[in-house]
């Protein structure tokens, strides 16, 4: 099994091993005083593995309410949030128990944003079910909820206290949801350079990935377990994980959430990338590299929606302050800067990426 501690304001550990699934009832169990849970899940994950997680925590002396929500981004909004904090609160959740997030991202940031708030905060685990859960998502305490104009516009900052990721469960992942996963660790690969993104070459597409599942996930979490450690409340060094996440959220929303993140993400370092090299400040041969990577894997590298569908969006963006909004540019493998700029300037970046 491999573990990766994580060293924040509550410090907890990511332990990846396939079959672990059958382990949440006593890993759960281990953590003081949580007798208790509520199992949140959508309706994919549940009906394929809500049995499965409840009877291994009901084995373990742990009682088990659940909370199944429709699968989809659409579904991450306070209406759904309002209805879990009512489950908690009629299924007796107590300040010492938890709530387990049982899914991909959309479950791990609706539950942890309820766990953040319900009571002013109890503990939650999260059980990743999709690959961009198991490398992103589930680490490193960002929580929210969709508003109707905005991605991830409510949200706290709010450690999980245990993440477990079961490898076996992407075997059942929509091809599409695998190379939305494929995405964000193209991202990494992008942003650490070196042995990543080296791995990924040999990978030479999904099938490769796949075979060398744990060793890309645990890279992945070390990385940005780095990140996290260095800048828990995304001030500073941690920013640059949103590499293509500007120009991708707004294509996202733009699209009613029918863009999977990861193709977005993908989409959006293209954008920013291409027009990098064409203002002068990344190496024509990183494009070039990070194009391959993508088509590799499928993944798209150019967005459906022209500058001006866009920037609205961008406006309304969590990360924009004071008219500006800090626009991660990458130069190189391995070296990436955050370039603050202002709102109105992003229709040039989008028209040199590529977005007319």
């Amino acid at each position: 099994m491999k573990t990766v501690h994580i060293d924040a304001s509550a410090p907890y550990d990511v332990l990846i091993e396939s079959g672990l699934l059958d382990e949440l009832g006593p890993r759960v169990a281990a953590i003081s005083g949580i007798r208790k849970v509520l199992l949140v899940s959508d309706d994919t994950v549940n009906a394929l593995y809500g049995n499965r997680a409840a009877d291994s925590l009901r084995q373990a002396g742990i009682s088990v309410d659940t909370f199944v929500f429709p699968h989809g981004e659409a579904f991450k909004n306070l209406e759904v949030y309002g209805e879990l904090l009512e489950k908690a609160l009629t299924a007796g959740i107590t300040r010492t128990d938890a709530f387990v997030a049982l899914g991909g991202g959309v479950v791990g940031d609706l539950t942890g944003f309820a766990a953040a708030t319900f009571k002013r905060g109890i503990r939650f685990i999260q059980v990743p079910t999709t690959l961009l859960a198991s490398v992103d998502a589930s680490v490193g305490g960002k929580t929210a909820v969709d508003l109707p104009g905005g991605k991830n516009q409510v949200g706290a900052f709010h450690q999980p206290a245990l993440v477990l990721c079961d490898p076996c469960t992407l075997e059942t992942l929509p091809e599409e949801q695998f190379l939305s996963g494929c995405g964000e660790v193209i991202k990494y690969g992008l942003l650490a350079g070196g042995e990543l993104f080296e791995i990924l070459k040999a990978c030479e597409g999904p099938a490769g990935l796949k075979a060398d599942i744990e060793n890309v996930i645990a890279r992945c979490v070390e990385l940005k377990r780095d990140y996290v450690q260095a800048d828990e409340f995304d001030t500073g060094v941690r920013m640059l994980l949103n590499l293509g996440h500007t120009f991708g959220h707004a294509a996202e929303v733009l699209s009613g959430y029918k863009l999977t993140h990861g193709g977005a993400v993908a989409a959006g370092m293209a954008v920013v990338t291409r027009a990098a090299v064409k203002r002068g400040y990344c190496r024509p041969e990183t494009l070039g590299q990070l194009l391959s990577q993508l088509e590799r894997f499928d993944l798209p590298a150019s967005l459906p929606y022209r500058a001006a569908e866009l920037l609205p969006v961008i406006r309304g963006d969590k990360k924009a302050a004071g008219g500006n909004i800090n626009l991660i540019v990458p130069e190189a493998q391995g070296r990436v800067r955050v370039l603050s700029t202002a709102i109105p300037e992003l229709e040039g970046w989008l028209r040199d990426g590529g977005a007319e």
